[in-house]
């Protein structure tokens, strides 16, 4: 990122906003400032990707009703914030502005780790397919097609989501592996009540996420009409 901003900076108008719309925040706008000196830099991140990447994967309602995180610098010019978050309103996006470690930090949580482990799933399903003789695949439910789903992302982007967010992603599969080293506790020690309020649990954030019209599983995004 610094390298293709230094490229171009002579060709840059002088009042010119830099933005992007990638998945990691504090290490790019790192990158663009240390590139980019004196610039005004307003880094943006539209939630409403699909598996699908390139342009023709594109559609008219993509960001309709969906959120675009604004993530200035502290000394941002209040301006040049605004002229970005109405970029993305007219666009269809609802804009939040957040500190941008603290944006990496929450997209670790609810995009970067979910897309970690779908690639592990999957790939276990198939380092077992002679065990299984190739059943995984036949037989796959739709929790095991949810991933994926999740799985077939752009390689390449997702590799550089990785390195570029490690010390946000590194905490969080931290965290996941002692959730999931207590979950293995409790189905040994057929802890039922435990399993029971877990499942309980999550099963109300998975409403609360319908509710707020953030599911994408669906073909309307799970926006009501």
């Amino acid at each position: 990122m610094g390298m293709v901003a230094a490229e171009i900076a002579d060709d840059l108008p002088a009042d010119a906003i830099i933005s992007d719309v990638g998945s990691c925040k504090a290490d790019v706008l790192a990158q663009l400032a240390a590139a980019l000196p004196g610039r005004t830099i307003i880094p943006a991140h539209p939630v409403a990707g699909t598996e699908n990447s390139g342009p023709e994967a594109g559609f008219a309602t993509l960001f309709k009703g969906r959120w675009c995180i604004v993530t200035p610098p502290a000394d941002a010019d209040p301006a040049a914030v605004e002229r970005v978050a109405e970029l993305w309103r007219r666009v269809g996006a609802d804009v939040e502005l957040m500190d941008p470690a603290h944006h990496d930090l929450v997209l670790a949580v609810t995009s970067h780790l979910p897309h970690l482990i779908a690639y592990t799933i999957v790939g276990t399903a198939s380092d077992l397919e002679n065990v299984t003789q190739s059943e995984v695949i036949k037989y796959s439910a739709g929790g095991f097609r949810d991933f994926t789903r999740i799985a077939a992302s752009d390689p390449t982007m997702w590799r550089d989501v990785f390195l570029a967010n490690k010390d946000a992603v590194l905490e969080m599969l931290q965290r996941f592996s002692e959730d999931l080293s207590a979950l293995q506790r409790a189905i040994r020690w057929n802890d039922g009540d435990a399993l029971f309020n877990l499942f309980t649990h999550t099963r109300d954030i998975r409403r609360s996420i319908i509710e707020q019209g953030q599911d994408d599983a669906k073909p309307d995004f799970g926006r009501a009409h």
